[in-house]
């Protein structure tokens, strides 16, 4: 009886031993830290992995009868023993009644906005595969963000603030403005958790106070545009007929319609002037539409005149038809790619309104879109041809500066 009673005890303290580890964890610990969780330290501190890989200390203690959490920074700023010393010193205040949160030196160096999203995209960073993609993440900020937040302490950013950041591109740039606003929500969310901020996230009612955007056509799902560069390498490299590889690449590069390029011919080419002229009765809008050909463009047209055709720059099999209206679909399938050749467009004017500079309605005609508004179209009389040319040129130069 006594040697059971002794062993239960045993187990029962072990048992607490491990609901309660005390200083558990080591410098090195939370160096090689990777798996996302938490690792428990003892007396309610934690280190929080986030799936990012970012790391940051939380501590779970209850103050005045409700349990709360608290962020103790940044595992890149706070050491461990400095995460232990907060704890320790939370815990005293919380045990004699107090309020931790209330307590805080209001000497502590508070980031401004454009700190913190430094300080968050170099936590990021190292999880992002794609480096495009993590140069664009901090560009989107610096362009749209910083000049209103940037110079803000981010525990006195407010929705009205980040309204004003938005309100200027929700429509005319709408995937921008999302992403613009994801990104602000990650930076405010890393603010809180280092202790920096307190109470909801302003980003969460932001939409409130915006107009609703048009509906993205779920017909059309696009590739990111970070993603179209190693794609265009994919296809060249696929086991498809020349014609097919080379009328995809033209596609891409022309963000046309997929119609438009299979019934393409070699009399709407001008080599001489580099322009691919559309007829109206190909268009959507029944208007003709000039296209000019970048540099990588004609190369693929030399190309294509080495396949036999009765005119057709991108003949099928039987030189005498087209290629199948399906042949993009049939590719993108075979690789196993939930996007449509039709989304290459979204994806070029996602590059376009991230990364460029060019004015909306550059890219708008680039795309042949009709201009719904009758005094805008009044006074856009021409096709900003040249301008085109200058943004269509960038548009290849990026895709082949990320193709072999």
């Amino acid at each position: 009886m006594w040697g059971s009673s002794w062993g239960n005890q045993v187990g029962r303290t072990v048992k607490q031993a491990r609901r309660h580890p005390d200083r558990a964890l080591t410098a090195l610990q939370v160096k090689q830290a990777k798996q996302p969780g938490k690792l428990a330290d003892g007396n309610g501190l934690y280190l929080v992995i986030d799936p990012s890989g970012a790391k940051r200390w939380l501590q779970r203690l209850v103050v005045q009868g409700r349990r709360r959490d608290l962020g103790l920074g940044s595992a890149t700023l706070v050491t461990l023993a400095e995460a232990r010393e907060k704890a320790l010193v939370n815990r005293k205040v919380a045990r004699d009644g107090g309020d931790p949160l209330a307590l805080r030196v209001p000497t502590e160096k508070v980031p401004t906005f454009a700190e913190a999203a430094e300080l968050v995209h170099g936590e990021h960073e190292i999880a992002w595969k794609n480096p495009k993609h993590a140069q664009q993440w901090l560009n989107t900020l610096r362009q749209y963000a910083f000049p209103t937040l940037g110079p803000m302490p981010v525990s006195q950013i407010a929705t009205h603030d980040i309204l004003k950041v938005l309100s200027p591109i929700w429509l005319s740039k709408a995937e921008t403005a999302r992403r613009v606003r994801q990104r602000i929500g990650t930076v405010l969310d890393w603010s809180k958790a280092a202790g920096h901020r307190s109470g909801d996230n302003p980003v969460e009612g932001v939409a409130r106070g915006l107009p609703k955007q048009p509906t993205r056509d779920s017909h059309h799902s696009a590739m990111p545009f970070a993603d179209v560069p190693a794609f265009v390498t994919k296809v060249r490299l696929s086991d498809g007929s020349a014609s097919a590889k080379l009328a995809f690449e033209f596609l891409i590069q022309t963000a046309t319609r997929t119609s438009e390029v299979l019934l393409a011919t070699w009399l709407e080419i001008d080599e001489k002037e580099t322009v691919w002229t559309i007829p109206a009765e190909r268009m959507k809008a029944k208007r003709a539409h000039r296209v000019p050909l970048s540099p990588r463009l004609i190369e693929l047209l030399k190309s294509a005149k080495e396949v036999e055709s009765n005119g057709l720059v991108f003949p099928g099999s039987d030189s005498e038809k087209p290629l199948s209206n399906m042949v993009f679909l049939s590719t993108l399938k075979r690789m196993k790619l939930n996007v449509t050749a039709h989304g290459f467009r979204s994806s070029f004017s996602d590059w376009a309104a991230e990364t460029t500079n060019f004015p909306r309605e550059v890219v708008e005609m680039a795309l042949a879109h009709t201009v719904s508004n009758k005094v805008e179209a009044a006074y856009r009389r021409g096709d900003l041809f040249e301008k085109r040319r200058e943004l269509m040129s960038a548009w290849s130069d990026y895709i082949q500066g990320g193709a072999a």
